[in-house]
């Protein structure tokens, strides 16, 4: 062998000390290579360019000292500016050219490269800049990487080009941005050997969720062809979430899928084309199925949490990844082609608590009842039918006469909802309360005094009554810290349904999920009702049947559909609070709502009042939807066995008698869910007052209970909770259903069963809380903008408890 090539390192002579030497990308891809291949992670070969040759090279080319007068006047902000002075550093650059002995090295190390290969290849040429990578700051993508480079004269080209692309124009702005020096900040170049992702997908991936933070899963984007589609934001990848703590113990299965629409696919041009690559369409029969199997998810699942741990061990820290994938058309195989520590989503936390205060309180147009306790103002979108929400936009006051499961696709997208039908319980109420949006609802007369077009203020930071001004009204917000808030001995625990806003609320001080509400799932990711579902031949609409189709395209069987979008909408919710108990209610839809459904209509009956029809556990052995309760389980099967979510905990609503409830535990159990099997227990609502009167009987049937307070009140009180005619008699503060809750929680100590509250009151009534806490109830259900205020509610309390005198023994 020769001498060693000075400016040369191959991966195999690089590790993460080598920063200085080869930037961050570089010194990253050597350090997988030595410590990380030989644990089965695949890393593509290649060498590094040494910032050594970066700088010789403009030393000789005598380049330093026309650049430090070109950019010592620059104006980073005047764009003109900016462009015409990084445009010509990159021409100082590009004309010092490659010295002879660098060029001699280059090109015998790209030989050394073909060697090896059996096959032709091409390589990426990527910079690698000594402030590239770093643990707080990427820097990524601020210098031009060039792919499919084919030929020696090709490789030389690129190398100028890439040495040169440390004075683009964003490279420069972020340097300023971020207090570096442009002269202290050297160039590496990585020649790697392409992966023939133009056969077959490439993406990226993140050991954390980008959006939230929450570390306990990898995230897994994928698309057909090269990947710089995915990096450039180009095309609508496929999307995978692994849970990493399930993984680990051996559960190996994908917690959610989402498929992307792959518009384009990024493959090699001809060799004599101009550009290296070139964007293709994708097929609808590409477009339609993911990208990537189950099992090479979850090969690179394993890829990317061993890339973690190791660099966590290094950093002695955890150390959030973000990597880049892609798979090999020619043999199949899977290869990480870069990673750097993530360092944007890792370091946000949800430790403030947000309180609203209106400025100036002007006479307002309408009012209601008040759900959530914020304020938000935009332009009015009156709409009178669910035909018409296509006309809404984001960040409009969604303002109509009610709302049902139909119009939630907008309803989270709104800045305000107000209604003029409705209770605090009503569907509008749930929904923004859900997606913490303001809401009004129950004004009467919303519709009448409110016009599209028109801008209004809408508060619900001003105690039960919800008001909405007209114009603009100045609020502020306060936050509060929530680091150091103390934990009460009562179990404080959230409402929530939607899978998309989970991981974001387990960062809220919580003992789990008190209450996930399935129907949500099966309203948003779903659409169809089951039974349709299994039965597409009894849908006599065509139009139905033909969207039912294509709704489970893809799918082996429909029932396939359901079961996989259920299992996980609901896992997503048990992943995020893992290993805390995360209480799913099964569907608890009434026949009316199931009727709005896809295709429900032909399965469901017509029911005069619906709300004490055919719901929950009579509906579950009901041959009319004994086959759609067995999907549901199937699904909580899948959650807890195959995805490992042992937390989620099933909940029967509406058991009237002990009938009911011994026949669906036996249906349970038929379908593979047996009380007591791999820890399985099963709660149900206490929200008849027959369940109360019997509490002693229901507890030897199920092993938790969980009060339903705005069901109670209603049966208790005869009173229709979403009729406006008799809203003002609807009030969980009656003594009759105070009563109850007494009772309930008594009966459930005295049984050694868990009792809990999922209904409105605790999060509306702080009196209601003080009487619950006071009665040693287990654990408290509360929507996400209650939890901390109730919280320090119960803490207070709790003290107070404990420092009162202890009443001696009679």
């Amino acid at each position: 062998m020769g001498a060693p090539a000075r400016y040369i390192r191959f991966f195999e002579q690089i590790s993460a000390s080598d920063l200085s030497l080869v930037g961050g990308k570089t010194a990253s891809l050597g350090e997988m290579y030595q410590t990380l291949r030989p644990l089965g992670v695949l890393i593509p070969n290649g060498f590094a360019i040494t910032t050594d040759a970066y700088r010789d090279m403009l030393q000789r080319a005598q380049a330093w000292q026309p650049l430090h007068e070109l950019l010592a006047e620059l104006k980073v902000d005047d764009p003109q500016d900016l462009t015409r002075r990084a445009q010509r550093a990159r021409e100082i650059v590009y004309a010092a050219g490659l010295p002879e002995d660098l060029r001699t090295q280059i090109l015998a190390a790209y030989r050394r490269l073909r060697e090896e290969s059996e096959q032709p290849i091409s390589v990426a040429v990527r910079s690698s800049a000594t402030a590239e990578d770093l643990p707080t700051m990427s820097f990524a993508g601020q210098q031009d990487s060039f792919l499919n480079i084919q030929g020696e004269a090709r490789l030389l080209d690129a190398c100028r080009r890439c040495f040169a692309s440390l004075f683009t124009d964003r490279a420069i702005h972020y340097r300023v941005d971020n207090g570096f020096d442009h002269f202290k900040v050297a160039l590496s170049i990585a020649v790697q050997k392409m992966v023939r992702a133009d056969l077959a997908a490439s993406g990226v991936m993140f050991t954390l969720d980008t959006e939230s933070g929450f570390r306990d899963v990898v995230l897994i984007t994928g698309s057909y062809g090269l990947g710089e589609n995915i990096v450039q934001g180009a095309v609508e990848p496929d999307e995978f979430v692994v849970f990493k703590p399930t993984f680990l113990t051996g559960r190996r299965a994908v917690l959610r899928h989402t498929l992307g629409r792959k518009q384009i696919r990024m493959i090699y041009a001809e060799e004599a084309a101009h550009e290296p690559t070139l964007n293709v369409a994708t097929t609808p029969e590409e477009r339609e199925r993911f990208c990537l199997s189950d099992e090479e998810v979850l090969v690179l699942a394993d890829y990317a949490i061993k890339i973690e741990q190791h660099y966590s061990r290094q950093a002695k820290r955890a150390m959030p990844m973000d990597i880049e994938w892609a798979k090999d058309g020619i043999d199949g195989h899977l290869y990480i082609v870069q990673a750097r520590p993530e360092t944007s989503a890792s370091r946000r936390r949800e430790t403030t608590l947000e309180e609203y205060r209106l400025g100036t309180t002007p006479e307002p147009i309408v009012t209601g009842y008040a759900v959530g306790a914020r304020i938000a103002g935009g332009t009015v979108r009156l709409i009178k039918s669910v035909a018409e929400i296509g006309t809404f936009r984001p960040g409009e006051v969604l303002v109509t006469d009610s709302t049902t499961p139909d119009w939630e696709p907008i309803m989270h997208r709104a800045a305000a909802i107000v209604t003029n039908r409705g209770g605090r319980t009503c569907h509008a109420a749930i929904v923004a309360r859900e997606f913490g949006i303001p809401a009004v609802v129950g004004t009467a007369n919303a519709t009448e005094r409110l016009s599209s077009g028109q801008f209004v203020t809408v508060s619900c930071a001003e105690g039960e009554l919800g008001r909405v001004y007209a114009g603009k009204i100045p609020f502020e917000i306060r936050r509060t810290d929530l680091a150091t808030l103390a934990r009460p001995h009562t179990k404080m625990m959230l409402i929530l349904a939607n899978p998309a806003t989970a991981f974001q609320m387990s960062f809220l001080p919580n003992d789990g999920v008190a209450l996930a509400r399935m129907e949500f799932i099966i309203t948003e990711h779903i659409k169809a009702h089951p039974m349709a579902l299994l039965h597409p031949d009894r849908v006599a609409d065509e139009s139905e049947r033909g969207a039912i189709e294509a709704l489970t395209r893809g799918y082996a069987h429909a029932r396939d559909f359901f079961v996989q979008r259920l299992s996980e909408g609901l896992g997503t919710i048990a992943a995020a609070f893992y290993p805390k108990p995360v209480i799913v209610r099964m569907s608890d839809f009434k026949s009316n709502e199931y009727a709005g459904l896809l295709g429900g209509r032909w399965f469901e009956p017509k029911e005069e009042n619906p709300m004490l029809g055919l719901r929950g556990a009579a509906r579950y052995t009901h041959p009319s939807y004994a086959e759609g309760f067995a999907l549901e389980c199937a699904a909580i099967q899948r959650a807890r066995d195959n995805l490992g979510l042992v937390n989620i905990t099933p909940m029967i609503p509406f058991c009237r008698r002990l009938e009911e409830g011994a026949a669906v535990l036996a249906r349970m159990r038929d379908l593979g869910l047996e009380r007591g099997r791999n820890g399985l227990e099963v709660y149900v609502m206490c929200e008849i007052p027959n369940n109360v009167l019997l509490i002693d009987e229901f507890s030897r049937l199920f092993d938790g209970f969980s009060i339903g307070s705005n069901d109670l009140t209603q049966l208790t009180l005869g009173v229709d909770r979403d009729s406006a005619s008799v809203a003002f008699d609807f009030d969980e503060r009656d003594p009759g259903v105070r009563k109850l809750l007494k009772l309930a929680v008594e009966g459930c100590r005295r049984n050694g069963r868990h009792s809990g509250i999922c209904g409105q009151a605790p999060s509306d009534y702080p009196e209601i809380t003080a009487e619950l806490v006071r009665l040693g109830i287990d654990s408290i259900g509360l929507n996400p903008d209650a939890l901390v205020p109730t919280t320090l509610r119960v803490l207070e309390l709790e003290r107070e408890m404990a420092s009162a005198p202890k009443q001696s023994a009679a």
